[in-house]
């Protein structure tokens, strides 16, 4: 009798592990660790092969889990091309195999806009973008954009991320025009008032993905920024239009499962610029830092954090390439408050819970629009938070005292891979109380 109850528990345990879909297949579950012996990719009409491949933290031959089964997972979504993925692990004719199933995402999107400049909800900008992603089935991307509104714009960009597989070679570039209004307090008080400045630019980027975590990219760059008048330092050189040529090199290292909302994993930016090269007089340097780690406390508990900071070098530094805090990067509790200095400095942490888990959203049963646009992976998280902040003008002190601090909780809807959308309450560190509804990750 207890050799029954015995043998009976050895099925149960056997069969939380795997079980069998028919005579020759047999799927993995649960707790495992095999081998892999091949790697097959299905749903991908449009996309090369090697671009999924790419992702993968491991080849044939490799040791693989469950945990590492879902890592790979979202990096694979990360991508952005997808609207479904999943890896299946089973074992046909004694061959342990990992079948990557994926389904595209529509890649044509000749749509009108409406974008939120600078988190600012008083800073509208709308017009009519030509988006092609994925291009030839290589993960390009083709834009070409017209905006009105605030700081109107016209773009167009080109990025393929591998020029050639072997050498992991990627190339972006990008010309374009744009009528950017002054965000310098300084500036405005030299020029009596707000003003805008016309930007024309052009840049080139080549990059080296070094290995799967490891990029370096160096970038080479023109911008003539035209003022309505010369100021000294409004202006960098000693005409009101700078002919401002630069080079930039960036190192990155990117590990994080699910780039579009990270829940584990440690992303770490350096970027270092050298403006205006001695050219018109002009010279002076930025260098950038970012460090975002993210860690899951438990199966659903989330806990991340960024420092980030910016830093100007040179006798003269125009306004308009200050340090700024309450436009791209704002502090949640004072964040229509903007703060401006040579240098800045940011730091946040958030943690965060699933109030609704991943579950595809299939819409397609509305008319006309293409169903690859109707799915999604859809969530819903609460989170809590603190920012705290502030800048810092040449030959000044560090000074904590001057830092702005604030608090709050909020939600987060996740449409993915297409879009974040956040509402939050924040309060500053005196407790007086701000609403906040931004579209795109916090970090």
């Amino acid at each position: 009798m207890i050799k029954n109850y015995f043998l009976l528990i050895l099925f149960f345990i056997s069969s939380s592990l795997i079980y069998s879909q028919n005579s020759d297949t047999t799927y993995y579950s649960g707790n495992y660790s095999f081998v892999v012996d091949s790697i097959n990719v299905i749903g991908n009409d449009k996309t090369e092969e090697e671009i999924i491949l790419k992702e993968l933290t491991f080849q044939k031959g490799d040791i693989v889990t469950p945990n590492v089964i879902k890592y790979n997972k979202e990096r694979i979504f990360s991508l952005r091309i997808f609207t479904n993925v999943d890896l299946i692990s089973f074992q046909k004719n004694n061959k342990n195999i990992i079948s990557i199933n994926v389904k595209e995402s529509w890649y044509l999107y000749p749509v009108p806009f409406l974008k939120i400049k600078e988190n600012d909800w008083d800073k509208l900008s709308y017009g009519l973008a030509l988006l092609v992603f994925n291009f030839r089935g290589r993960n390009e991307t083709i834009i070409f954009s017209g905006a009105l509104g605030f700081d109107p714009s016209l773009r167009l960009s080109y990025r393929i991320p591998y020029i050639d597989y072997k050498n992991d070679i990627s190339l972006n570039t990008s010309l374009g025009f744009q009528k950017i209004k002054n965000k310098s307090h300084i500036a405005k008080s030299l020029f009596g008032g707000d003003f805008d400045q016309k930007v024309y630019s052009v840049d080139i980027t080549l990059g080296k993905r070094l290995s799967t975590f490891n990029n370096i990219d160096f970038t080479t760059s023109f911008a003539s920024i035209e003022s309505p008048t010369f100021i000294k330092g409004v202006s960098a050189s000693d005409s009101r239009i700078d002919n401002l040529f630069s080079l930039a090199f960036n190192y990155t290292f990117d590990n994080r499962d699910l780039k579009q909302f990270p829940s584990e994993g440690l992303f770490a930016s350096s970027l270092f610029q050298l403006k205006g090269l001695g050219i018109d007089g002009i010279e002076y340097q930025v260098l950038n830092l970012d460090i975002r780690k993210y860690l899951k406390l438990n199966d659903d508990l989330i806990l991340k954090g960024r420092i980030a900071s910016r830093f100007t070098f040179g006798e003269i530094v125009p306004y308009y390439d200050n340090s700024f805090l309450g436009f791209n990067e704002r502090i949640r509790g004072h964040f229509r408050e903007e703060l401006e200095g040579r240098n800045s400095y940011i730091g946040l942490l958030e943690m965060g819970y699933p109030l609704l888990k991943d579950i595809n959203l299939d819409l397609d049963f509305i008319p006309l629009i293409p169903k690859s646009l109707l799915k999604y992976r859809f969530a819903i998280y609460l989170q809590l938070f603190t920012d705290t902040g502030l800048t810092q003008n040449k030959n000044e002190s560090l000074a904590l005292n001057k830092l702005n601090t604030g608090y709050g909780v909020g939600l987060t809807f996740l449409f993915l891979p297409y879009n974040v959308i956040r509402l939050e309450r924040a309060w500053d560190e005196f407790g007086n109380p701000e609403w906040i509804f931004n579209v795109g990750v916090s970090f």
